[in-house]
């Protein structure tokens, strides 16, 4: 990981191309285990994110991770594997019912969050 991470843009060992399959309704894996599915996926260039329904996780909480946080991708398994621990994922900005995830004041709250974990 460097200074140079970019929160909205996947990284090349996430294997994300845009030809690549759609990964709404993957498994998503945190360093510690199962947290969830991906409930929406967006791969717009400079925007690309996932909402990940938690269920009883965090009592049906959804998160929004940034792209920049998948590792990598498994099409095969279907399943997408994050480098943030459970407790990471858990303490993000909240995504309140009736605030949309592509809502700029909000990304940016959960790109700031997110980025004290990923530049030096």
């Amino acid at each position: 990981m460097s200074t140079n991470w970019d929160a909205w843009t996947y990284r090349q060992s996430a294997g994300r191309t845009a030809q690549s399959a759609d990964i709404v309704g993957y498994e998503v894996h945190a360093t510690d285990g199962h947290i969830g599915k991906v409930d929406e996926a967006s791969d717009d260039v400079g925007a690309s994110q996932i909402v990940v329904d938690t269920g009883p996780w965090i009592f049906g909480r959804k998160v929004l991770l940034p792209a920049g946080t998948i590792d990598r991708v498994d099409d095969t398994e279907e399943r997408v594997y994050v480098d943030l621990t459970k407790a990471q994922i858990k303490n993000s900005p909240e995504l309140n019912e009736g605030t949309s995830w592509d809502d700029a004041g909000y990304r940016e709250q959960v790109g700031g969050y997110y980025s004290g974990y990923y530049d030096y």
